[in-house]
Parts: C-alpha cells; sequence; structure tokens
C-alpha cells in the first residue's frame, strides 16, 4: 500500500477541514511548495493536492501555487478541486502533474468524464466523496441520492482506473476510516485502483485497511494526523509494508 500525505489548499495556504466544512478550518502553513519538498524528504512517494477553493467555486484557483509544489515534490502528483472543463484540466496535467482528479463532474457530466477518460487515459482519476454512503457534490456542500457503489460502478465502465474514495464523516477526525464502505468500494469497481481517504490517522488503520483484503486498495491518504504530529509518514509508511502475521 502507498501512503500519499495530502495537502489542501485555501487562499494560498496548507490547511485541513473537519467533515469537508468550509467553516471548519485549521490553517497549517503559509507555504505549501515547502511543505511538498518536506513531505518529500520524510518519504513520500507520492503527493494528493487539493484546491479547496477550486472545489467550493466549481474553477481552478490555485494553478500558480499548484505548479510550485508539484516541482518541489519531485515524483508523482494527483491533483483534484474544480477541475469541471477540459481547459482546467489540460492546465493542470500540463504543469505536471500525474493524475488529475475529477469529483463533481463525474457525476454531473458524466460525458466530460468519458471524454477526458478517452484522451489522457489512466491519467484521470476519480474522486467520491459520500457520506452515509450517498455521493457528496461542490465541496461536499450537496448530496445527492446516488450511492458511491453506483457511481464506483459506472465509472469503471467508462474505464477510469483509478478511484479516490473520501469517507466525508470520518475526514478530519482522526477517529479510523470507514472499513465497511471502503470494502464495499473495491468490490463495486475490481478493475479500479481505490485509494482511501478520511479518518485515516494512526499506522493501525492502515493495518486494518490492508486486512480487508481487497487487491485493488492501492493507497491511503493521511492529511491532519500527520500535521497534528499524532503520528508520522515513516511510521505510516512502515504499516504500509509490514507483515500482517507479524
Amino acid at each position: 500500500m502507498v501512503i500519499l500525505p495530502a495537502i489542501d489548499l485555501k487562499g494560498g495556504k496548507c490547511v485541513r477541514l473537519r467533515q469537508g466544512r468550509e467553516d471548519d478550518v485549521t490553517v497549517y502553513g503559509d507555504d505549501p511548495a515547502s511543505q511538498a519538498a518536506d513531505w518529500r524528504r520524510q518519504g513520500g512517494q507520492e503527493l494528493h493536492v487539493v484546491d479547496l477553493d477550486g472545489a467550493f467555486a466549481g474553477t481552478p484557483r490555485h494553478a500558480a501555487v499548484i505548479a510550485q509544489v508539484i516541482k518541489a515534490f519531485g515524483g508523482p502528483v494527483e491533483v483534484g478541486g474544480g477541475l469541471r472543463t477540459p481547459e482546467a484540466l489540460s492546465a493542470v496535467l500540463d504543469a505536471g502533474a500525474t493524475r488529475a482528479i475529477i469529483g463533481s463532474a463525474a457525476l454531473d457530466d458524466p460525458e466530460f468524464l468519458s471524454s477526458s477518460v478517452e484522451i489522457y487515459g489512466d491519467r484521470i482519476a476519480v474522486g467520491i466523496d459520500a457520506r452515509g454512503g450517498f455521493v457528496q457534490t461542490r465541496g461536499w456542500v450537496e448530496t445527492s441520492k446516488t450511492l458511491a457503489t453506483e457511481l464506483a460502478r459506472a465509472v469503471a465502465a467508462m474505464g477510469v482506473k483509478t478511484i479516490i474514495y473520501t469517507d466525508t464523516a470520518t475526514d478530519g477526525m482522526l477517529g479510523g476510516p470507514n472499513l465497511e464502505q471502503m470494502a464495499a468500494i473495491c468490490d463495486a469497481a475490481p478493475t479500479c485502483e481505490i485509494t482511501a481517504s478520511g479518518g485515516v490517522s494512526t499506522p493501525e488503520d492502515v493495518v486494518n485497511l490492508r486486512r480487508l483484503g481487497k487487491a485493488n486498495l492501492r493507497a491511503a491518504i493521511v492529511g491532519k494526523a500527520l500535521y497534528d504530529g499524532r503520528t508520522s509518514l515513516d511510521a505510516m509508511n512502515e504499516a504500509a509494508i509490514r507483515d500482517l502475521r507479524d
């Protein structure tokens, strides 16, 4: 399993939200590029970046900052937040992102998703954010009537190869991931590599995800727990490769 430290951008700063609420924000730094370089020095293999202002506004807001973050990290970087047009997608991929994450548009504009996958192939990932099993969109402001598992099956059928699944009720709460829902997403889209997000905050959480035994559960995103010093990237990386028989 691969551990991805997260950088969430709001107002040009590194922040974390509790349960995705725009009014419940903690600022962790005002130099995202420096933070990216630090995650790389600490052993980060890949990086997860979200333009929160872009997610809420529906269009990217941190293009220049994201380009700096990608350069500073010097490794694979996936980027999401407000990527709802061909121009936004091409801009972030041209800036050096390994993958562009389509979120709300995966539900609202399946033709856009399908054409994007046709053009960019596996450089397109889909971010599925859900609460109580139902997909949330537009920065988690709106909750749809579509089950996350239904959307996972649909995007897999379109040829999407990577799904980042965030359980918004657990995100930023440091209480562990929703293992039952994570297993359901893996089962719904067996042809996709799944990244777990939301509540992953201890090495034991990583071990518990691995013990689900899902071959397509490739990675986990860790944010608040790292910024708060509750765990280290080294400890999470070790848990990701530890022999489960120990």
